[in-house]
């Protein structure tokens, strides 16, 4: 989609009385403007959930033994054998390397279950791991709260295993595996529903009762936030390459996509880009696997992602308003690869060094209307600029121009781009050193706020 086609300018005269209004309120945060039309906000869950900027994705289970992506349904779980399993070293790399959450697939579409379900005999229960009397979930739960991570669950609709999918039963049972997973393990802060909706057993397709799964996390885990393709919290980016839309609203029409499994132009434009007139807060959540694949195989140790890719992958999900899910999956030993680990280290230390100083850190913002200037504490080139606006308040820059004031004194332009929201990061290489920055706000779906702006450089 065309990014023309998503902002709308505000008349240049009432853009400007309405900007010198709201910048004098910014203080004020519980001020409302009037004539401003009304904007959807974030709940508080989505806004500490989208400043964490990354979590990591974790796909084990009996695929990890099998060697596939997708079981089949009948793997035996005599498979499942995991003789080192440690979900605290899982936490700990993630934790190191940036990540404030981790999401572990409890049940993938083979139907095999990482905790033992009172509604099935394909689970761990049925294993020879911790002599059938192990809980996967429960050690990967308290892993996370033990190094201060969000932890997340994903339930797989589709079942492969279980007979009842495709016939209405089947809504009862995923329900009750769903109330076991939101009951017995404490507080959650994601709950990841896949759209995947194969055939089942017999050859049948399960019509999914959606709105009763996310009225029983509403009921059940109040704080938590879902994610599926439409929402109703968070959604899915629209691919599997962890890139974002440009521009990305986290506004979004439910009526385009009202659950998921919806296709079609309009659908991949409202989940790749989300909308400015929406009606809803649904933030995007771009997901990527480390490795080809989002299951472990040995023969992908040496495919790994280059710290390059992940630097590329971060500026075009983090930076383009949207927050990064990285798969990293355990081996059948139960522990992240050496490699996996190493490569995390890796890119935490190279976004440690491209974010080390902030130039403007010693500088103010000061505003004139919808335009911001910005001393640095001494010339220099500036290769990087991060812009965050105060999105508690809605998503309201639809088009901005940064410039930069060389030595000369001339004002050269640095970067233009269209929405900001929680974080939007522009580069720029071979930029001449500058003294002053300017930031203009050009166009906004309503009064806009001062915009933060930090820079960095070589």
């Amino acid at each position: 989609m065309d990014s023309g086609d998503f902002p709308i300018a505000l008349d240049r005269r009432r853009f400007l009385a309405a900007s010198a209004a709201a910048l004098a309120a910014a203080a004020l945060p519980q001020r409302s403007f009037a004539g401003a039309p009304a904007l959807p906000l974030p709940s508080p869950q989505q806004l500490a959930w989208q400043r964490d900027q990354r979590a990591m994705f974790v796909h084990f289970g009996i695929n990890t033994f099998t060697n596939r992506e997708w079981g089949t349904g009948a793997e035996s779980p005599a498979l499942f054998h995991p003789a080192a399993l440690d979900p605290h070293q899982w936490a700990q790399a993630a934790r190191a390397s940036g990540f404030r959450a981790m999401i572990l697939t409890a049940k993938h579409h083979d139907g095999f279950c990482l905790w033992p379900s009172r509604l099935t005999t394909h689970s761990v229960a049925a294993s020879p791991w911790r002599q059938g009397k192990g809980d996967v979930v429960r050690e990967f739960v308290h892993a996370c709260r033990q190094a201060g991570l969000g932890a997340g669950l994903y339930l797989s609709p589709w079942d492969r295993h279980e007979p009842s999918y495709g016939s209405p039963r089947y809504n009862d049972f995923y329900c009750g595996q769903l109330t076991e997973l939101l009951t017995h393990y404490g507080p959650l802060q994601e709950v990841w529903f896949d759209g995947a909706n194969g055939e089942g057993p017999k050859g049948k397709k399960q019509v999914y009762d959606w709105p009763r799964y996310w009225a029983l996390v509403r009921r059940l885990q109040p704080q938590a936030l879902m994610f599926s393709d439409a929402g109703p919290d968070l959604r899915w980016i629209g691919n599997e390459r962890g890139l974002a839309g440009d521009p990305d609203w986290s506004a979004v029409d439910p009526a385009v996509v009202p659950f998921p499994g919806a296709s079609g132009p309009a659908v991949t434009a409202m989940l790749q880009h989300g909308d400015p007139q929406g009606s809803v807060w649904r933030p995007g959540e771009a997901d990527v696997s480390l490795r080809p694949g989002w299951f472990y195989h040995p023969a992908e140790d040496a495919r790994l992602k280059t710290v390059e890719e992940l630097v590329e992958i971060y500026f075009g999900s983090v930076g383009r308003n949207a927050k990064l899910l990285l798969n990293v999956p355990p081996t059948p030993e139960g522990l992240l690869h050496h490699a996996d680990v190493d490569r995390l280290a890796e890119f935490q230390a190279r976004l440690q060094y491209l974010f080390d100083q902030n130039l403007a850190a010693a500088g103010k913002m000061t505003w004139r209307g919808p335009m911001g200037e910005l001393d640095l504490a001494s010339p220099a080139p500036v290769t990087i600029a991060a812009l965050t606006e105060a999105v508690e308040h809605g998503q309201r820059v639809s088009a901005y121009r940064l410039e930069g004031q060389t030595l000369a004194g001339a004002w050269v332009e640095l970067s233009r781009g269209t929405t900001i929201g929680m974080c939007k990061l522009d580069r720029f290489a071979n930029a001449p050193p500058v003294r002053r920055l300017r930031l203009t706000l050009e166009a906004a779906l309503a009064p806009p706020l001062p915009v933060r702006l930090a820079v960095y450089g070589t």
